[in-house]
């Protein structure tokens, strides 16, 4: 027997293990037999307010705990009836006419209606709420105006109730990926009376997200959040397809240290990574070919740069600081999990692929910096490099920091801080250079383009640039797909010549997953529909 395959059953021995358990059933549990997937979440969620946050972790758990109008199909290409059975669109694209299935109820067994989703847009678009999303609304009429109070009548707002299980979108200009952006929960129903309860319509953090208090529409109810320990949820009895809801539970475990969780799989606890540590990965690709994952995945790995800060607000700094980064050896030497060096800012997509680049090589990121005033790096102010907590995260972050200092003479700071503590930090501006990620909202360009508006709740810059703008507003009223994509080109090599943010590479998403769960299928958003995942006996 070779040593691989005495690794790989002491391996399974350990994954089967752990599931088996004692017969006793302790009070309140799920019986012995119940279908129970124990899911690697990454960071501990911020929230599941779907309009106070903007991160995978939480997507992943919002995904379970309501539906749109929209879902996702079991192949995870397209879109299906969600809480709408059918629609109808205009023939000049303005108009969706959405037909609500009457089977749709809440947790609590109240109906879901036309009415509670135009609350659930108005919420959204609260100015005091301050939700990062709301721009994604702004395809409706009034939508941008109302969000930045320069409306203050609702009833304005290109969203309506003609009755109970008639919801009417209308639209500024035609938005061709708007089917595929409604799987966002940006666009989810909102229990909008339970939230009123506890004093929620305008601001975030407020206690109707806890257990006893929640009210869903998901496949899946909340019945257990301990912070930094597990969130638990489990098959809702009032989903109107709870029939093809395989699952009983799901428990999303925040593990923020890759070492951890990765022993945890190995050892049964877990039936799913969020990522692998970067020493495992070989090992896995070569021992463990049917538990390792690589796929693709729609997004991109870059710092942000706060350009009100000194010597942020010199574009000459910013470029320099993006030549000098070696991202071949990044992506062939740490990563070594089929990502791809990234020169410009948005991925590669079926119907586009960027022309911009960040020019330049490193005797023109030492001329840029001298010029600044910073010849050799000499006089360089202190500057701070936030990350989130995660080995991957820092593993980049040392590399970079002495690529900087020995091809560009500075000495940069790291710091890193918890997934909510960082959030904030890049929230209120309280960082100078902020390691960052997007995967896209739907398959689209202008899912990572249009983050950057003057203004956007993404933004997070302080970057603005009327030329950008005034290209974002012409790509929504562009009269063919030709026109448009060549809209998002002059974008992207604006943010390659001003670089707000500096790319560093294009993802593809590494994680190890027990063969018994079925269902799974790669993703390039990875924003499925819990209701299509089992386990194997």
């Amino acid at each position: 027997m070779t040593t691989r395959t005495c690794a790989l059953i002491l391996l399974c021995a350990g994954l089967v293990a752990a599931h088996s358990g004692c017969s006793k059933k302790e009070p309140g549990a799920v019986a012995p037999s119940a279908k129970i997937l124990r899911f690697g979440n990454g960071a501990e969620p911020q929230d599941i307010d779907p309009h106070a946050v903007t991160g995978v972790s939480e997507n992943k758990i919002i995904n379970a705990l309501f539906e749109g109008l929209v879902s996702a199909p079991s192949s995870g290409v397209g879109v299906v009836p969600g809480v709408a059975e059918r629609w109808e669109i205009s023939a000049d694209g303005l108009v969706y006419t959405f037909h609500l299935r009457a089977d749709a109820k809440w947790s609590d067994g109240q109906p879901v209606t036309a009415r509670d989703f135009v609350r659930s847009y108005q919420r959204m678009l609260t100015p005091a709420l301050a939700s990062e999303y709301a721009y994604k609304l702004y395809p409706l009429v009034g939508a941008e105006a109302y969000n930045k109070g320069t409306l203050t009548d609702f009833a304005q707002v290109g969203v309506k109730a003609p009755d109970a299980r008639t919801l009417q979108l209308t639209l500024n200009h035609p938005t061709p990926y708007l089917l595929e952006d409604l799987k966002h929960y940006a666009w989810f129903v909102l229990p909008v009376d339970v939230i009123a309860t506890f004093d929620g319509l305008s601001r975030k953090g407020t206690a109707w997200t806890r257990p006893g208090n929640f009210v869903g529409n998901g496949p899946f109810i909340l019945k257990e959040w301990l912070p930094n320990q597990r969130l638990v949820v489990t098959r809702s009895p009032t989903y109107w397809d709870r029939a093809t809801v395989k699952l009983d539970e799901i428990d999303f475990l925040p593990i923020e240290s890759g070492e951890t969780e990765e022993r945890m799989f190995r050892s049964g606890q877990l039936d799913r990574t969020e990522s692998l540590p970067l020493n495992k990965i070989a090992v896995y690709k070569r021992d463990f070919p049917a538990m390792y994952h690589e796929d693709p995945y729609y997004g991109v790995y870059f710092y942000r740069l706060n350009v009100t800060k000194p010597p942020l607000n010199d574009v000459r700094v910013r470029r320099a600081l993006a030549i000098a980064i070696d991202r071949e050896a990044i992506v062939r030497d740490i990563l070594r999990g089929g990502q791809t060096p990234a020169w410009n800012y948005t991925p590669p997509s079926p119907g586009f692929t960027s022309t911009a680049r960040i020019n330049g090589d490193l005797d023109e990121a030492r001329r840029l910096l001298d010029e600044a005033g910073y010849p050799g790096g000499k006089n360089f102010p202190h500057v701070e490099l936030l990350y989130n907590t995660l080995e991957s995260h820092r593993t980049i972050a040392e590399a970079i920091q002495q690529m900087w200092k020995t091809r560009l003479g500075i000495d940069i700071t790291l710091q890193n801080q918890e997934w909510k503590v960082y959030l904030d930090s890049q929230n209120t501006g309280n960082y100078q250079i902020a390691r960052a990620g997007w995967i896209g909202d739907y398959p689209d360009p202008n899912t990572f383009l249009d983050l950057w508006m003057t203004g956007g709740g993404n933004n997070q810059t302080g970057w603005s640039s009327p030329a950008y703008d005034a290209l974002l507003r012409a790509s929504t009223s562009a009269p063919t797909e030709t026109e448009r994509m060549a809209d998002f080109q002059k974008m992207d090599q604006l943010l390659a010549d001003e670089v707000p943010v500096i790319p560093i590479y294009f993802y593809t998403h590494v994680y190890a997953l027990n063969p018994r769960v079925k269902g799974w299928v790669p993703q390039i958003i990875d924003n499925r529909a819990w209701k299509w995942i089992d386990l194997a006996p």
